[in-house]
Protein backbone atom coordinates (compact mmCIF):
# COMPACT_ATOMS: atom_id res chain seq x y z
CA UNK A 1 0.00 0.00 0.00
CA UNK A 2 1.28 3.47 -0.82
CA UNK A 3 2.01 5.90 1.92
CA UNK A 4 0.29 9.25 1.78
CA UNK A 5 3.32 10.48 -0.13
CA UNK A 6 6.33 8.58 -1.41
CA UNK A 7 9.25 10.38 -3.01
CA UNK A 8 11.88 8.69 -5.11
CA UNK A 9 14.75 9.53 -7.40
CA UNK A 10 15.32 7.29 -10.41
CA UNK A 11 18.96 7.01 -11.45
CA UNK A 12 20.54 4.53 -13.81
CA UNK A 13 17.76 2.00 -13.41
CA UNK A 14 17.87 1.98 -9.60
CA UNK A 15 15.15 3.34 -7.34
CA UNK A 16 16.53 5.31 -4.41
CA UNK A 17 14.01 5.88 -1.66
CA UNK A 18 14.67 9.39 -0.35
CA UNK A 19 11.63 9.80 1.85
CA UNK A 20 8.63 7.84 2.97
CA UNK A 21 5.87 9.62 4.81
CA UNK A 22 2.99 7.96 6.69
CA UNK A 23 1.98 4.35 6.70
CA UNK A 24 -1.14 3.79 4.64
CA UNK A 25 -3.07 5.98 2.22
CA UNK A 26 -6.16 6.64 4.26
CA UNK A 27 -9.46 6.89 2.51
CA UNK A 28 -8.78 4.66 -0.50
CA UNK A 29 -12.20 3.35 -1.41
CA UNK A 30 -12.96 -0.22 -0.42
CA UNK A 31 -14.63 -0.86 -3.77
CA UNK A 32 -11.46 -0.10 -5.73
CA UNK A 33 -9.29 -2.98 -6.95
CA UNK A 34 -5.96 -3.31 -5.18
CA UNK A 35 -3.73 -1.78 -7.88
CA UNK A 36 -1.44 0.10 -5.50
CA UNK A 37 1.63 -1.97 -6.31
CA UNK A 38 0.90 -1.84 -10.03
CA UNK A 39 0.56 1.95 -9.96
CA UNK A 40 3.73 2.28 -7.91
CA UNK A 41 5.66 0.16 -10.39
CA UNK A 42 4.22 2.10 -13.31
CA UNK A 43 5.20 5.43 -11.72
CA UNK A 44 8.77 4.22 -11.24
CA UNK A 45 9.02 2.94 -14.81
CA UNK A 46 7.56 6.12 -16.33
CA UNK A 47 9.85 8.35 -14.26
CA UNK A 48 12.90 6.32 -15.26
CA UNK A 49 11.94 6.31 -18.93
CA UNK A 50 11.33 10.06 -18.97
CA UNK A 51 14.72 10.64 -17.35
CA UNK A 52 16.42 8.44 -19.95
CA UNK A 53 14.56 9.65 -23.05
CA UNK A 54 13.96 13.29 -22.08
CA UNK A 55 16.81 14.24 -19.73
CA UNK A 56 17.78 17.80 -18.80
CA UNK A 57 19.33 19.60 -21.78
CA UNK A 58 19.51 23.07 -23.20
CA UNK A 59 15.94 24.38 -23.70
CA UNK A 60 16.93 25.12 -27.31
CA UNK A 61 18.36 21.65 -28.07
CA UNK A 62 16.39 20.50 -31.12
CA UNK A 63 18.10 17.11 -31.31
CA UNK A 64 17.25 16.33 -27.68
CA UNK A 65 13.64 17.31 -28.31
CA UNK A 66 13.45 15.15 -31.44
CA UNK A 67 14.86 12.11 -29.61
CA UNK A 68 12.44 12.55 -26.74
CA UNK A 69 9.47 13.09 -29.03
CA UNK A 70 10.14 10.19 -31.36
CA UNK A 71 10.75 7.81 -28.47
CA UNK A 72 7.66 8.74 -26.45
CA UNK A 73 5.41 8.60 -29.52
CA UNK A 74 6.61 5.07 -30.26
CA UNK A 75 6.17 1.99 -28.11
CA UNK A 76 7.11 3.71 -24.86
CA UNK A 77 6.21 2.84 -21.28
CA UNK A 78 4.48 6.20 -21.04
CA UNK A 79 2.42 5.60 -24.16
CA UNK A 80 1.35 2.14 -22.98
CA UNK A 81 0.10 3.58 -19.69
CA UNK A 82 -1.96 6.44 -21.09
CA UNK A 83 -5.72 6.14 -20.99
CA UNK A 84 -7.74 6.10 -24.23
CA UNK A 85 -8.68 9.74 -23.65
CA UNK A 86 -6.77 12.26 -21.53
CA UNK A 87 -7.18 15.76 -20.17
CA UNK A 88 -4.30 18.25 -20.27
CA UNK A 89 -3.66 21.78 -19.08
CA UNK A 90 -2.34 24.12 -16.43
CA UNK A 91 -2.90 23.49 -12.78
CA UNK A 92 -5.71 25.72 -11.56
CA UNK A 93 -4.41 28.99 -10.14
CA UNK A 94 -6.66 28.30 -7.16
CA UNK A 95 -4.67 25.58 -5.41
CA UNK A 96 -7.84 24.35 -3.72
CA UNK A 97 -9.83 23.92 -6.94
CA UNK A 98 -10.84 20.43 -8.01
CA UNK A 99 -9.99 18.99 -11.41
CA UNK A 100 -13.68 19.16 -12.27
CA UNK A 101 -13.51 22.94 -11.84
CA UNK A 102 -10.38 23.32 -13.97
CA UNK A 103 -10.46 24.08 -17.70
CA UNK A 104 -8.63 21.27 -19.48
CA UNK A 105 -8.23 20.12 -23.08
CA UNK A 106 -9.13 16.60 -24.21
CA UNK A 107 -6.50 14.73 -26.19
CA UNK A 108 -5.88 11.30 -27.64
CA UNK A 109 -2.76 9.47 -26.37
CA UNK A 110 -0.94 10.11 -29.67
CA UNK A 111 -1.24 13.85 -29.18
CA UNK A 112 -0.08 13.88 -25.55
CA UNK A 113 2.89 11.59 -26.29
CA UNK A 114 3.88 13.23 -29.56
CA UNK A 115 3.19 16.94 -29.09
CA UNK A 116 2.96 17.96 -25.44
CA UNK A 117 4.96 15.88 -22.96
CA UNK A 118 8.14 15.94 -25.12
CA UNK A 119 8.28 19.70 -24.56
CA UNK A 120 9.40 18.94 -21.01
CA UNK A 121 12.64 17.56 -19.58
CA UNK A 122 12.76 15.30 -16.55
CA UNK A 123 15.28 14.62 -13.79
CA UNK A 124 13.84 11.29 -12.63
CA UNK A 125 12.68 12.73 -9.30
CA UNK A 126 9.07 11.88 -8.58
CA UNK A 127 6.53 11.32 -5.84
CA UNK A 128 3.26 9.43 -5.61
CA UNK A 129 0.20 9.91 -3.47
CA UNK A 130 -3.50 9.12 -3.39
CA UNK A 131 -5.68 12.24 -3.49
CA UNK A 132 -8.92 11.29 -1.81
CA UNK A 133 -10.85 14.33 -3.03
CA UNK A 134 -10.18 13.42 -6.66
CA UNK A 135 -10.26 9.65 -6.07
CA UNK A 136 -7.13 9.47 -8.22
CA UNK A 137 -3.46 8.75 -7.67
CA UNK A 138 -1.07 11.59 -8.40
CA UNK A 139 2.46 11.24 -9.78
CA UNK A 140 4.52 14.42 -9.46
CA UNK A 141 7.55 14.61 -11.76
CA UNK A 142 10.22 17.26 -11.42
CA UNK A 143 10.53 18.88 -14.83
CA UNK A 144 11.64 21.81 -16.96
CA UNK A 145 10.34 23.28 -20.22
CA UNK A 146 12.00 23.70 -23.63
CA UNK A 147 10.97 27.33 -24.07
CA UNK A 148 13.77 28.22 -26.51
CA UNK A 149 12.71 25.91 -29.33
CA UNK A 150 11.59 27.58 -32.58
CA UNK A 151 7.88 28.56 -32.61
CA UNK A 152 7.03 25.79 -35.08
CA UNK A 153 8.00 23.13 -32.53
CA UNK A 154 5.05 23.99 -30.29
CA UNK A 155 1.64 22.50 -31.18
CA UNK A 156 0.16 25.99 -31.27
CA UNK A 157 1.29 29.45 -30.10
CA UNK A 158 1.09 28.98 -26.33
CA UNK A 159 1.90 32.70 -26.08
CA UNK A 160 -1.59 33.63 -27.29
CA UNK A 161 -2.20 33.93 -23.54
CA UNK A 162 0.67 35.56 -21.68
CA UNK A 163 -0.28 33.85 -18.41
CA UNK A 164 -0.30 30.38 -20.01
CA UNK A 165 3.06 30.94 -21.70
CA UNK A 166 4.47 32.21 -18.43
CA UNK A 167 3.45 29.04 -16.58
CA UNK A 168 4.86 26.84 -19.34
CA UNK A 169 8.20 28.65 -19.20
CA UNK A 170 8.41 28.46 -15.40
CA UNK A 171 7.23 24.84 -15.09
CA UNK A 172 9.06 22.83 -12.46
CA UNK A 173 6.63 19.92 -12.16
CA UNK A 174 4.46 17.77 -14.39
CA UNK A 175 1.49 16.09 -12.71
CA UNK A 176 0.09 12.79 -13.94
CA UNK A 177 -3.24 11.71 -12.47
CA UNK A 178 -3.93 7.95 -12.50
CA UNK A 179 -7.26 6.15 -12.41
CA UNK A 180 -7.02 3.68 -9.49
CA UNK A 181 -9.40 1.23 -11.17
CA UNK A 182 -7.40 0.91 -14.38
CA UNK A 183 -3.90 2.12 -13.39
CA UNK A 184 -3.99 4.35 -16.50
CA UNK A 185 -2.97 8.00 -16.70
CA UNK A 186 -6.09 10.06 -17.37
CA UNK A 187 -5.05 13.67 -16.66
CA UNK A 188 -1.79 15.55 -17.17
CA UNK A 189 -0.98 19.02 -15.87
CA UNK A 190 1.99 21.35 -15.70
CA UNK A 191 2.71 23.82 -12.93
CA UNK A 192 5.31 26.29 -11.72
CA UNK A 193 4.28 25.60 -8.12
CA UNK A 194 5.97 22.25 -7.61
CA UNK A 195 8.76 21.76 -5.12
CA UNK A 196 12.24 22.83 -6.15
CA UNK A 197 13.44 24.68 -9.21
CA UNK A 198 13.03 23.62 -12.85
CA UNK A 199 15.48 20.91 -13.88
CA UNK A 200 17.16 23.41 -16.23
CA UNK A 201 17.37 27.15 -15.72
CA UNK A 202 16.30 29.30 -18.64
CA UNK A 203 15.49 32.89 -19.46
CA UNK A 204 11.87 33.70 -20.34
CA UNK A 205 11.33 34.62 -23.96
CA UNK A 206 8.51 36.62 -25.54
CA UNK A 207 6.70 35.91 -28.79
CA UNK A 208 4.07 38.00 -30.52
CA UNK A 209 0.80 36.25 -31.38
CA UNK A 210 -0.66 37.45 -34.67
CA UNK A 211 -3.96 35.60 -34.37
CA UNK A 212 -2.91 32.67 -36.59
CA UNK A 213 -2.89 29.14 -35.20
CA UNK A 214 -1.07 27.91 -38.31
CA UNK A 215 1.16 30.00 -40.54
CA UNK A 216 3.67 29.98 -43.39
CA UNK A 217 7.32 30.60 -42.50
CA UNK A 218 9.87 32.53 -44.57
CA UNK A 219 10.84 29.35 -46.44
CA UNK A 220 7.23 28.75 -47.44
CA UNK A 221 6.70 25.85 -45.03
CA UNK A 222 3.50 25.40 -43.08
CA UNK A 223 3.95 25.77 -39.32
CA UNK A 224 3.79 24.42 -36.67
CA UNK A 225 5.74 21.57 -38.25
CA UNK A 226 5.14 19.29 -35.28
CA UNK A 227 1.42 19.20 -36.07
CA UNK A 228 2.09 17.88 -39.59
CA UNK A 229 3.43 14.56 -38.23
CA UNK A 230 6.97 15.84 -38.89
CA UNK A 231 9.32 13.68 -36.83
CA UNK A 232 6.56 11.30 -35.76
CA UNK A 233 5.93 9.40 -38.98
CA UNK A 234 8.85 8.27 -41.11
CA UNK A 235 9.57 10.41 -44.15
CA UNK A 236 9.13 7.39 -46.41
CA UNK A 237 5.64 6.68 -45.09
CA UNK A 238 3.68 6.46 -48.36
CA UNK A 239 0.50 7.81 -46.76
CA UNK A 240 1.90 11.22 -45.75
CA UNK A 241 0.89 13.01 -48.99
CA UNK A 242 -2.67 11.71 -48.76
CA UNK A 243 -2.82 12.64 -45.08
CA UNK A 244 -2.00 16.20 -46.09
CA UNK A 245 -4.51 16.45 -48.92
CA UNK A 246 -7.36 14.78 -47.04
CA UNK A 247 -6.80 17.03 -44.01
CA UNK A 248 -6.87 20.14 -46.19
CA UNK A 249 -10.25 19.07 -47.56
CA UNK A 250 -11.50 18.23 -44.07
CA UNK A 251 -10.30 21.61 -42.76
CA UNK A 252 -12.36 23.40 -45.42
CA UNK A 253 -15.43 21.35 -44.54
CA UNK A 254 -14.92 22.01 -40.82
CA UNK A 255 -14.70 25.72 -41.56
CA UNK A 256 -17.94 25.54 -43.53
CA UNK A 257 -19.52 23.72 -40.58
CA UNK A 258 -18.28 26.40 -38.13
CA UNK A 259 -16.03 23.96 -36.25
CA UNK A 260 -13.37 26.66 -35.93
CA UNK A 261 -15.83 28.77 -33.95
CA UNK A 262 -15.21 26.48 -30.97
CA UNK A 263 -12.41 23.95 -31.47
CA UNK A 264 -9.41 26.29 -31.36
CA UNK A 265 -6.96 26.96 -28.52
CA UNK A 266 -8.45 30.22 -27.26
CA UNK A 267 -11.66 28.30 -26.44
CA UNK A 268 -14.10 31.01 -27.54
CA UNK A 269 -17.29 29.33 -26.26
CA UNK A 270 -15.75 28.68 -23.58
CA UNK A 271 -15.84 24.94 -22.86
CA UNK A 272 -14.71 23.29 -19.64
CA UNK A 273 -13.41 20.35 -21.71
CA UNK A 274 -12.04 21.68 -24.98
CA UNK A 275 -11.39 19.50 -28.06
CA UNK A 276 -8.92 20.86 -30.63
CA UNK A 277 -9.30 20.16 -34.35
CA UNK A 278 -7.28 23.00 -35.86
CA UNK A 279 -4.21 21.02 -37.03
CA UNK A 280 -3.71 17.64 -38.74
CA UNK A 281 -2.22 16.00 -35.64
CA UNK A 282 -4.97 17.26 -33.33
CA UNK A 283 -7.69 16.26 -35.79
CA UNK A 284 -6.13 12.82 -36.29
CA UNK A 285 -6.38 12.17 -32.57
CA UNK A 286 -10.09 12.99 -32.45
CA UNK A 287 -11.38 12.14 -35.92
CA UNK A 288 -13.35 9.08 -34.77
CA UNK A 289 -15.09 11.08 -32.07
CA UNK A 290 -15.75 13.95 -34.48
CA UNK A 291 -17.46 11.56 -36.88
CA UNK A 292 -19.62 10.12 -34.09
CA UNK A 293 -20.70 13.56 -32.89
CA UNK A 294 -21.52 14.81 -36.39
CA UNK A 295 -23.57 11.70 -37.15
CA UNK A 296 -25.51 12.26 -33.92
CA UNK A 297 -26.20 15.93 -34.83
CA UNK A 298 -24.52 17.18 -31.66
CA UNK A 299 -22.50 19.93 -33.32
CA UNK A 300 -22.12 22.76 -33.98
CA UNK A 301 -23.48 24.71 -31.03
CA UNK A 302 -25.34 27.99 -31.31
CA UNK A 303 -24.49 31.11 -29.30
CA UNK A 304 -26.50 29.78 -26.36
CA UNK A 305 -24.60 26.48 -26.35
CA UNK A 306 -27.48 24.47 -27.80
CA UNK A 307 -26.91 21.73 -30.35
CA UNK A 308 -27.62 22.93 -33.87
CA UNK A 309 -27.68 20.13 -36.48
CA UNK A 310 -25.88 20.81 -39.73
CA UNK A 311 -27.69 21.28 -42.98
CA UNK A 312 -27.81 17.92 -44.81
CA UNK A 313 -25.37 18.96 -47.55
CA UNK A 314 -22.83 20.30 -45.03
CA UNK A 315 -23.19 17.22 -42.87
CA UNK A 316 -22.69 14.89 -45.82
CA UNK A 317 -19.61 16.78 -47.03
CA UNK A 318 -18.09 16.83 -43.53
CA UNK A 319 -18.68 13.12 -43.02
CA UNK A 320 -17.24 12.25 -46.43
CA UNK A 321 -14.08 14.30 -45.92
CA UNK A 322 -13.77 13.06 -42.34
CA UNK A 323 -14.02 9.44 -43.45
CA UNK A 324 -11.32 9.97 -46.08
CA UNK A 325 -8.99 11.55 -43.52
CA UNK A 326 -9.74 8.86 -40.93
CA UNK A 327 -8.89 6.16 -43.48
CA UNK A 328 -5.51 7.75 -44.23
CA UNK A 329 -4.71 8.21 -40.54
CA UNK A 330 -5.32 4.52 -39.92
CA UNK A 331 -3.32 3.49 -42.97
CA UNK A 332 -0.37 5.68 -41.97
CA UNK A 333 -0.36 4.32 -38.42
CA UNK A 334 -0.65 0.73 -39.63
CA UNK A 335 2.30 1.28 -41.97
CA UNK A 336 4.38 2.74 -39.14
CA UNK A 337 3.56 -0.23 -36.90
CA UNK A 338 4.53 -2.69 -39.62
CA UNK A 339 7.86 -0.93 -40.25
CA UNK A 340 8.83 -0.23 -36.65
CA UNK A 341 12.40 -1.25 -35.92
Amino acid sequence: MFGAVTRRLVTGGALLLTAFLAADAAGIDDDLPDLNDQIGQMAAEVALELQQLCPPASPSDQAAFDRCRGSLFGDSVLRRNLGPRLLWGRRNQDAGAALSDTNLTQFAPDVIAGLYLPLFMFSGEYSTEYVERERLYLIRLRAGFRNLLPPGQFPYPFWHLEAKWGVYQATNSVLLWVNPKTARIVVGQFTERGSGSPVVSTQPISHKFDGQWMWMDKEGRIQPRVTLFDGLFRQDNPYLPKLDTTYRTLALRMRDAQCDNCHVPNNPMPMRRLVLLHTPAHAAGDIARLMTIVRADKMPLDDAGNEQPLEPALKRALLESGAAFEEQVKAAKDWEAAHRN
